[in-house]
């Protein structure tokens, strides 16, 4: 099992341990004097080389991510490249990718955002797929399945928003103003990434609702009818950092209990060295408390500072409305703008080639 955490590439290793490359690597991204940092560099115009697909080529991408559709005038956003510094990225091969997941599985976790990603890998993926051989299953639940049957390889996303049960946990309707998570209950959502070859994690957005983040602290007893999300008198309201924290361990814990540590490595697109205005740094100073303390070593891959730069590739309003503006909205687009989820094609792809670039490179 590989596993990335939020939108992260995250190995695994025994503390001392050397990391080994993974088994279907192909080379070593080298910077001339050494290994190249793939995430210090700069965005590049690409007219010939952006963007990897077109909007109306992948025909899976959600209606919220769908900017052109959606009445965007322009396609600048779609036609820049990132460049390290000291090295190139590798090209995107989609044969590649599927031939290293044949008979494997990629499962995508956590919210929205990584839900962009799952879309995107799939638009990457799917034009070297026969039409016959492959299939999407989106059963409006939590698992959405996309299946290249000629590789026997399936990619997909689960919807948990904060990895731990929580009472939006619904994959539909979760748009909820008073979040409860339960505490201690990683295991509900853990036992469907169980047998995943690559887990892709990502839990950060939904915490950032306030100071506080009200806990369950009774695990749910279905037999007793105990452990509903409506009983307050088991409720209790904890700082956002000491909730995070709390699934951190959660998170760790399954790590450790679900993955053998002599065989996988560990690492992260958060780098809590980097604190941009996007970030909230409590929260970031203990993730990289958590992971510092934890027997799982984690590497730490940042993908928020080259995203930051972006800003352009945000869907803005020129996404699916679930709801119909009011005056008020139509008169103020600004109000109304989506600054959080990126249009496809678009950023989320670049994501996914420094997925690849860490999967097949070291």
């Amino acid at each position: 099992m590989r596993v990335f955490l939020m939108s992260v590439m995250f190995a695994v290793e025994r503390r001392g341990a050397r990391p080994q490359k993974l088994p279907f690597a192909v080379g070593e991204l080298d910077g001339g004097g050494g290994r190249c940092d793939v995430f210090s560099g700069r965005w590049v115009k690409d007219e010939s080389g952006r963007p990897l697909y077109e909007e109306w080529q992948c025909p899976y991408i959600q209606p919220q991510l769908t900017c052109q559709v959606q009445g965007r005038p322009d396609k600048d956003y779609q036609h820049w490249r990132w460049q390290p510094h000291a090295c190139s990225l590798p090209s995107f091969n989609a044969t590649m990718m599927l031939e290293a997941l044949r008979g494997k599985r990629l499962m995508f976790v956590g919210d929205s955002l990584n839900r962009g990603q799952f879309y995107s890998m799939v638009c990457l993926l799917h034009s070297v797929v026969p039409n016959e051989s492959k299939s999407m299953e989106i059963n409006f639940g939590s698992l959405s399945t996309f299946t290249a049957k000629n590789y026997n390889a399936s990619i997909q996303f689960y919807w948990a928003p904060f990895l731990l049960e929580s009472n939006s946990d619904d994959a539909i309707v979760h748009r909820i103003s008073d979040r409860i998570v339960r505490r201690g209950s990683i295991n509900k959502h853990g036992e469907n990434w169980k047998g995943v070859d690559i887990l892709v994690f990502n839990t950060y957005l939904w915490w950032m609702t306030g100071l506080t983040m009200k806990i369950l602290l009774i695990l749910h007893n279905y037999r007793e009818g105990e452990g509903s999300f409506n009983e307050a008198k088991d409720v209790v309201e904890l700082t956002t950092e000491d909730a995070y924290r709390m699934a951190m361990k959660d998170m760790l814990r399954w790590v450790q209990d679900n993955m053998d540590l002599t065989k996988t490595r560990t690492t992260m697109i958060e780098d809590p060295n980097y604190w941009g205005s996007d970030c909230r740094k409590g929260i970031m100073q203990v993730l990289g408390e958590e992971l510092a303390e934890s027997e799982v070593s984690v590497t730490f891959l940042n993908i928020t500072q080259l995203s930051s730069y972006r800003k352009d590739a945000h869907t803005s309003i020129y996404k699916k409305q679930w709801l119909p503006l009011s005056p008020e909205q139509l008169a103020n687009p600004v109000s109304y703008s989506d600054c959080v989820h990126w249009c496809l094609p678009g950023l989320q792809d670049t994501w996914n080639e420094l997925l690849f670039a860490k999967l097949f490179y070291t």
